[in-house]
């Protein structure tokens, strides 16, 4: 009976040992990946995570899934969740300021995330509802003035890259307008072209089209330079303010992730941000591709969070 026992112990021991060499040796990913995205289908976070879910797709023959789950309930999902590389986000640097605007987070937005790459900047460009009496910068920030708290603004969320450039706006420019948030980005839009809303900050290729098809006006680019999209349209350093809004987005993961996988994600990111499909698809969206080496994204998130609480700590 002894011996019996004991070779069968062998087995399950030997095929125990089998089982862990070959889950440690598994090459990343040997299934399904999801993205969550923290806003809605059509947003510019929607927009950039299935371009590069499709990249990355293709480059690992493993389906990647991109999952909306709008609000801080979707960067909590991400925040809390096993870290082995299944579950990854791609969100704005409106992360960084969710904190801010919610004090009983369950979760804390720089320490619960590792920062893979950024993958893209977009050009804002503010515009307003047609019927709105301004027709330039000078003209709408002396009807803001003369008219304080009565003029609105409209954007995604409290976290879009929209309200961000707004509130920096009005806080450069000292004026008082009102926030009116909607779930998505098209329907900010509609919410402008409807009158419901006045301003919105939105991406250029977005503002181009209805710029061009006579549905709204353009005012200023939150911009360094003029872009070819809409040459007519002056910065706002042209147009008499120093302003400068630099939006990103970027791929995170849950704090705790391995190195050697966080490593190959970033790799992988990169390799598929240089295809010439994948940037063409970005120019369709007016996307400035961008990327960073392991460890340089975690660095942007933390001190864009740091700057971000100083500038709205008076607010």
């Amino acid at each position: 009976m002894f011996p019996r026992i004991g070779i069968g112990f062998g087995v399950i021991v030997a095929a125990t040992l089998a089982a862990g060499v070959a889950h440690s040796s598994e090459r990343y990913p040997s299934q399904a990946v999801r993205i969550i995205v923290p806003f809605g289908p059509g947003s510019l976070s929607d927009i950039m995570a299935r371009i590069v879910a499709d990249g990355l797709s293709t480059r690992w023959g493993q389906p990647v899934i991109v999952e909306n789950r709008p609000g801080i309930a979707g960067s909590a999902a991400v925040a809390k969740v096993e870290p082995d590389g299944y579950t990854l986000m791609i969100t704005s640097n409106g992360h960084t300021i969710i904190g801010l605007i919610n004090k009983n987070l369950p979760f804390d937005p720089v320490k619960d995330f590792t920062g893979i790459t950024r993958i893209s900047s977009l050009p804002m460009s503010l515009i307003v509802n047609l019927d709105l009496a301004a027709k330039n910068y000078t003209e709408l920030v002396a009807l803001a003035k003369a008219n304080p708290g009565k003029l609105n603004f409209t954007s995604p969320g409290l976290a879009s890259t929209a309200y961000i450039a707004a509130a920096l706006f009005a806080r450069s420019a000292q004026i008082n307008i009102v926030h009116i948030p909607y779930k998505s980005a098209p329907e900010s839009l509609t919410a402008l072209m409807r009158g419901d809303a006045q301003m919105y900050f939105a991406a250029v290729n977005l503002a181009t089209e209805q710029v061009q098809g006579g549905k709204v006006r353009a005012i200023a680019l939150a911009t360094e330079s003029r872009v070819p999209e809409l040459p007519q349209v002056p910065t706002f350093r042209e147009a008499g303010l120093d302003f400068i809004y630099d939006s990103w987005f970027g791929l995170m993961a849950p704090a705790g992730i391995k190195r050697e996988i966080a490593d190959q994600l970033n790799k992988d990111t990169v390799e598929v941000l240089k295809l010439p499909e994948i940037r063409a698809r970005l120019a369709k969206q007016a996307a400035v591709i961008v990327f960073d080496a392991p460890g340089q994204f975690d660095k942007i998130i933390r001190d864009d969070t740091a700057r971000m609480a100083e500038i709205f700590k008076s607010n």
